[in-house]
């Protein structure tokens, strides 16, 4: 059993497509299906149920693919290893958020410290990062909710407030707090369904009787204060993404804690670099500072 064997089966196994899996391995696809029937002949049994070029992990694929997964993931971590005991000067950190409100001020005191590391940060739904969590293609993740799991780790940083954002002249905008049921009758913009923060408040708002009602549904939280200023609808904002606009009031929320965890996820077994420690110190104090200039 040769690795590039079990490369090449774990990327058809997750598109369960050659044609797609050819395309991403950049190989022709009569080479790729000729290094799969090798595995299968390797092994003895078939991974695949066949149907043209379409392919369908059958009982034998699904139990083998958690074994490949796992030895090509404890492989990755010690060329990862490696690359950090050889004390190369360039590293880049990988990263995956679903809440980026507080990541530009993160990623600038770590830079500060740490000017010689590159990023790559990609935003996501829960179900995506945790996929990429737990294949170990991620060194951190920045999460709301806080996610427990049997490979992940989870370090609570900051307990966020969920603030009501209401444009200048709404009816609310002389206030200073609200009650969820005052909401009932409201257009709401937010981001879409999949994203902690949504399904947080769409779960609270149901528990006292009503389904808030999105005028615009998105997957750019930022893009929220510019559609509230411009009267399109209320939001629902952490207040850790609150933007100092002078046309946008944030009341509080009475009679509920309407709150969300932020936490800081990375895989158990995952090897962590100097770099990674250093960064996860950074997330930390960066969190303690918020804290205290909020008490």
């Amino acid at each position: 059993m040769e690795l590039l064997q079990l490369q090449y089966f774990l990327a058809v196994a997750r598109l369960e497509h050659v044609t797609e899996a050819a395309r991403n391995l950049h190989v022709t696809q009569s080479s790729l299906s000729k290094t799969i029937q090798r595995l299968e002949e390797d092994l003895g049994v078939p991974l695949f149920d066949r149907s043209g070029r379409k392919l369908r992990l059958n009982e034998f694929g699904s139990s083998f693919l958690r074994r490949a997964e796992r030895a090509l993931f404890e492989l990755e971590q010690g060329k990862q290893e490696l690359h950090d005991l050889s004390k190369r000067e360039h590293s880049t950190l990988e990263l995956a958020v679903t809440t980026a409100s507080t990541l530009p001020g993160i990623l600038r005191e770590f830079r500060n410290k740490r000017p010689d590391i590159q990023f790559h940060v990609q935003m996501l739904t829960t179900q995506e990062m945790v996929t990429l969590l737990q294949r170990g293609e991620v060194d951190y993740c920045l999460s709301s909710p806080s996610i427990e799991g049997d490979e992940i780790e989870c370090q609570i940083v900051f307990i966020d407030p969920i603030l009501v954002a209401v444009p200048k002249g709404h009816w609310l905008s002389d206030r200073s707090s609200v009650t969820l049921t005052e909401l009932r009758d409201e257009w709401f913009v937010g981001v879409k369904r999949g994203y902690g923060t949504r399904d947080l408040i769409d779960s609270v708002c149901k528990s006292v009787g009503f389904v808030p009602k999105y005028v615009y549904e998105g997957d750019e939280p930022a893009r929220l204060s510019s559609l509230v200023e411009a009267g399109v609808g209320i939001a629902f904002i952490p207040s850790t993404a609150r933007n100092a606009r002078e046309q946008i009031k944030y009341l509080q929320v009475e009679n509920h804690e309407l709150v969300r965890e932020i936490a800081l996820l990375w895989h158990r077994d995952c090897y962590i670099s100097r770099a990674a420690l250093e960064f996860r110190e950074v997330v930390v104090e960066y969190f303690e500072v918020i804290s205290k200039q909020t008490m």
